[in-house]
């Protein structure tokens, strides 16, 4: 029997921590899910593509910053119903942490691909976008910061 229900779907956040400054590169999303609100970098997981490949991808086409992915942070998912609680997508969610080249942490990031805006945030000014970020994105912040 064939399901009419979306299946979930792999997408990658890339999670990146300037290590001159400690400050975090944000995205301010222009599609849905989260479209106007701030978060990490990312998308979808292409075909044959493996999750440090399309996370540095999707940071690159996102903010024209690229980074080298080092490691798994955190999973998660991300699961949107209608109104009516019809399943809407269900994306499982990898966060990966990415580690800039020294040569790269004086570059001014700019928007992108499915970006309207692209900035480095501190922890503090993360904290202040509270309801202006998609969910999980201070959690991902301080996982990170721990993680360097």
């Amino acid at each position: 029997m064939t399901s009419s229900l979306p299946e979930p779907r792999g997408g990658v956040l890339a999670v990146c921590r300037n290590p001159a400054d400690g400050r975090f590169l944000l995205v301010k999303r222009a599609n849905a899910p989260d479209a106007g609100l701030w978060g990490f970098p990312g998308g979808r997981i292409e075909p044959g593509e493996d999750l440090f490949t399309a996370a540095s991808r999707e940071l690159a086409e996102e903010t024209g910053i690229h980074a080298r992915a080092a490691s798994v942070l955190t999973a998660l998912d991300s699961i949107h119903h209608a109104p009516d609680g019809r399943l809407l997508f269900h994306y499982v969610i990898v966060a990966i942490r990415c580690v800039l080249p020294e040569d790269a942490t004086t570059i001014t990031p700019r928007a992108n691909d499915d970006a309207l805006e692209a900035k480095w945030c501190t922890l503090d000014e993360i904290i202040q976008m509270a309801g202006r970020s998609s969910r999980g994105v201070l959690d991902l912040a301080r996982l990170a910061q721990n993680a360097s």
